[in-house]
């Protein structure tokens, strides 16, 4: 009874996710419809997240108790970086850096053991997968680590951080929705170019906005001003 539920709120949700989530990135940003689609998005993907790891652990599937934990990570903290002011970090920043580095590890470690392997992997990951993963998790544990130590993050590299989480954590949706459940679009797309457009999707807006806000002045001496709840955590 409880798996069939939690499976239906995965579903429901994860499909909200990613509505409100191509929502948010289409809506002007800093806008008031961005932020309720973005408030949206965040609340439906840690529920997603939540679901999909207690649903993995049952099953014991592995790579989708990581792929869930990572979602969990990146969304928080993009959640949190516009939730703050320029230069706040916390506590809370240096407990939360050990998910990524330690799946990381992990990871680039079952990659490792996979490409010396004779054997066909198990997990039924491609090795390739398991390295992209691990760079990206040690990739965010390399941007906490840097925040820390200069002690929080200023202007544009702020947004640069919230944007390049969230659209992360969108890809996670999108890749497990439209390549990890094709069985329930129509047979006539299954496998199609289209499907495969719809999942990286997230990650060509990741890397468009990232050189926009980076690298133009789209963004640049505009005010990114933090919730009024920023210093809760």
């Amino acid at each position: 009874m409880l798996h069939s539920f939690l499976l239906t709120v995965h579903i429901g949700c994860g499909i909200l996710g990613i509505l409100s989530g191509t929502a948010a990135l289409s809506f002007r940003k800093g806008s008031t419809r961005h932020a309720i689609a973005g408030k949206v998005f965040v609340a439906s993907m840690l529920t997603v997240a939540a679901a999909a790891v207690y649903l993995a652990i049952l099953k014991h599937q592995t790579p989708n108790i990581l792929a869930g934990v990572l979602a969990f990570y990146l969304i928080t903290t993009g959640w949190l970086t516009t939730r703050r002011g320029d230069g706040q970090t916390s506590r809370f920043d240096w407990g939360v850096l050990l998910i990524p580095l330690a799946g990381g590890s992990w990871v680039g470690f079952i990659g490792l053991e996979k490409l010396f392997s004779q054997t066909p992997p198990n997990d039924g990951v491609p090795i390739g997968m398991d390295f992209f993963v691990a760079s990206v998790m040690l990739l965010a544990a390399a941007g906490d680590i840097s925040m820390m130590v200069r002690r929080g993050l200023f202007g544009t590299k702020r947004l640069v951080r919230h944007l390049w989480r969230m659209c992360f954590g969108l890809f996670i949706a999108t890749g497990s929705f439209f390549l990890g459940q094709q069985q329930v679009f129509p047979a006539v797309l299954r496998g199609s170019i289209l499907l495969t457009l719809l999942a990286f999707l997230p990650l060509a807006l990741l890397i468009f906005w990232f050189f926009r806000v980076r690298f133009t002045n789209a963004f640049k001496g505009r005010p990114i001003q933090p919730a009024p709840t920023a210093n809760v955590i």
